[in-house]
Parts: C-alpha cells; structure tokens; sequence
C-alpha cells in the first residue's frame, strides 16, 4: 500500500473507529466521554468496536510511521522522537486488551489500572517525542516552534481533561488534542510522500 493510500486509510479507519463506534453506544456523548470510554467493559458492542476500530486504527497508524521513518528528516535525538510517536498507536491497542471500566475511574479493576498506567505513559512521553523532533536538523525555525507548541497544547489539553471540574468536557478536550497532533503529523507525512515520490522520478530520470 502506498504512503498517500495508507494516510488516507488511518483517516477512515478514525473516523470509522470514532463516529461508527460512538454509533453503537446509547447515549455515547464525544463532548463528555473519553474515546476509550467506546470499549468499556460490559457496555454494549465493546468487543466489536476495540477489535474492529482501535486495533485497526493502531496497525494502521503504526505501519504509517514504520513506512515513513526511512524519509523523515530525522537524526539523533529527533529520531527518537520520532520512534516514540509510536506509543500513540500502540496505546490504541493495549486499550482493545486492557479496557477501561465503565466511566473510566481513576481506581478499578485491574484492566483498569493497566489501561490508566499505559494512558499516563503514552501520552507522557508523546509530548518528549513532540519536543524531541523540534531538534531535527536542517528544518525551518517555524517547524522547530510548531513542535514544541503542539507538545504544550497536548500536555495542556491532557491536564484539563483530567481535571475533575471539566469531566463534562473530558471527551472534547481528549479530541482536540488528537485531532490537532494528529493532524498536523498526517499533513507532515503526506508531504513527506510527496517529496519522496518527487526524489524517486527524479533520479529515474536522471538514470535515463
């Protein structure tokens, strides 16, 4: 699958995951209700929509950075970072595995406890990775402040939304924060698949 047909298949598979999921689910609210609240334990099609749409969106998103880390312009630190992009992903389909409780609380069982120690780890060390990638060498001074911005605002919009007195706007805050990160990042691959296409027809011209 090509890079630009593998971007446009996360997409779908988010959009799927995310509005077909909140579908399924009697009174689902996006604005109140985090996204793992989707798969809860017990509440209604759980199963079907962590199998059918977190994990297909975390292979997807991660086969998406696996293709695309031989054309980042990354070194050193920044490629770190960028290998740590994939935790996101990941944390997609530890939350198939490891599911929340309904309401998603701070204690629970156990799935619970495993599904909120993978949260806080992810989403930690997502914004390292953000201000890891600002050091890549040979970018621009903008890119270099657009990294490190998106890692405030997503640290920022991940404090807010486990503050108790913005519960009702937990589910918002969780997709602003993704909505934004995430779309920037796909913006950025789908650039990255354009120049690299462009560098490939140039040097099979230049080979003829």
């Amino acid at each position: 699958m090509g890079i630009r047909r593998l971007i446009v298949a996360v997409v779908i598979s988010y959009l799927i995951m995310l509005f077909g999921g909140g579908a399924l689910k009697p009174g689902y609210s996006h604005v109140g209700q985090f996204i793992s609240e989707l798969n809860a334990t017990g509440t209604s099609y759980a199963q079907v929509i962590g199998w059918l749409g977190f994990v297909p969106f975390g292979l997807l998103t991660s086969m998406l950075i696996i293709s695309l880390a031989g054309v980042a312009p990354v070194r050193g630190a920044s490629r770190a970072g960028y290998w740590i992009l994939i935790l996101q992903p990941i944390a997609y389909i530890g939350s198939a595995l490891a599911p929340c409780d309904i309401g998603c609380p701070v204690e629970g069982s156990m799935s619970q406890t495993i599904h909120n120690m993978l949260g806080l780890f992810t989403y930690s060390l997502t914004a390292v990775g953000l201000v890891l990638l600002s050091l890549a060498p040979r970018i621009s001074v903008f890119m270099r402040l657009l990294w490190l911005v998106l890692a405030f605002v997503w640290l920022m919009l991940f404090t807010l939304m486990l503050d108790s007195s913005l519960e009702h706007l937990r589910g918002i805050l969780q997709r602003l924060a993704e909505w934004i990160v995430f779309g920037v990042l796909l913006v950025c691959a789908w650039r990255l698949s354009v120049a690299n296409k462009q560098l490939n027809s140039d040097v099979a011209s230049g080979a003829h």
